[in-house]
């Protein structure tokens, strides 16, 4: 056997190898996902989008509260996350590359991206629940937007990279000042890269469950205003999940198959975005 045949054989053995193991991770991934939509469906009904939870023994009900808490949670999120880690993967990318306060920056928001989320909540609850004496939609959304900070400053700052250098000489040339070309040129060049990352950063802070239980805690009823402990779908899921009521364990269901298809939709939409942006 020649040499030619040996790298062809090693290569298509190679290539067997990457197709068997993509193929048996979506299978998982599908497996997943038809097992959670087959156990979800069976209690997923009208009533559970807009009515509030039954009490303990009694069957029906829903959980429109926990549908809009955990709107209003990445509301606040949104607007704590998104400016800072804006702001900051512009600096990055822009004034900081190469002077020690952006290397800083960069390690820093690296280290806070590896922390686990209950440490967030930990903070949170130091932070604004024990100022303020009780849990609170507000904290639940801070903690969450911690979380966001670091992954939407990576992201921009990787984003704004990609912009070719010359379109920033383009408006030196011109006549622009810095701040100008990139608030004009670099800025709405990137503008659908850096929308699909904070679309991928909401996506990942909507599943979690840790810092709601030290921030938002939950609520049987609507939450008025910001400054009561609200419901939330994650929380919800762990509650139900771990209760001794059937009726209850099928809500869950609903609930994670909800949630998933808010997280799915959120993923599809960053993906058609980012597919608008790549370059033909």
């Amino acid at each position: 056997m020649t040499n030619y045949s040996v790298r062809k054989l090693q290569n298509g053995i190679m290539v067997g190898l990457m197709g068997a193991g993509a193929f048996l991770l979506l299978s998982i991934l599908m497996g997943t996902l038809i097992y959670i939509a087959l156990k979800g469906l069976s209690a997923l009904n009208w009533d559970f989008f807009t009515k509030l939870p039954k009490p303990v023994g009694e069957s029906g009900g829903g959980m429109a509260n926990a549908i809009v808490g955990t709107l209003k949670l990445l509301g606040i999120a949104a607007l704590i996350g998104v400016p800072f880690g804006f702001i900051g993967g512009v600096y990055l990318s822009e004034y900081g590359r190469k002077n020690k306060f952006g290397f800083f920056v960069r390690y820093s928001a690296d280290l806070i991206a590896g922390v686990p989320s209950i440490v967030m909540g930990i903070f949170a609850y130091t932070l604004v629940v024990l100022p303020m004496g009780h849990f609170s939609t507000l904290a639940g959304g801070l903690g969450l937007g911690i979380m966001m900070i670091p992954i939407a400053l990576r992201s921009t700052e990787e984003f704004l990279k990609l912009v070719p250098s010359s379109l920033r000489e383009a408006g030196l040339a011109l006549g622009l000042t810095q701040w100008k070309t990139i608030t004009f040129i670099v800025i709405p060049s990137a503008f659908r890269g850096i929308l699909t990352g904070i679309l991928l950063d909401l996506a990942r802070v909507a599943g979690e469950t840790a810092p709601l239980l030290f921030t938002a805690f939950s609520n049987k009823y609507w939450s008025r205003g910001w400054l009561e402990p609200t419901a939330s779908l994650p929380v919800m899921i762990y509650t139900y999940a771990i209760s001794p009521y059937d009726d209850w364990h099928r809500q869950a269901w609903a609930a994670g198959l909800v949630l998933l298809l808010m997280i799915l939709g959120t993923n599809l939409l960053a993906r058609l975005v980012l597919r608008r942006y790549q370059p033909t």
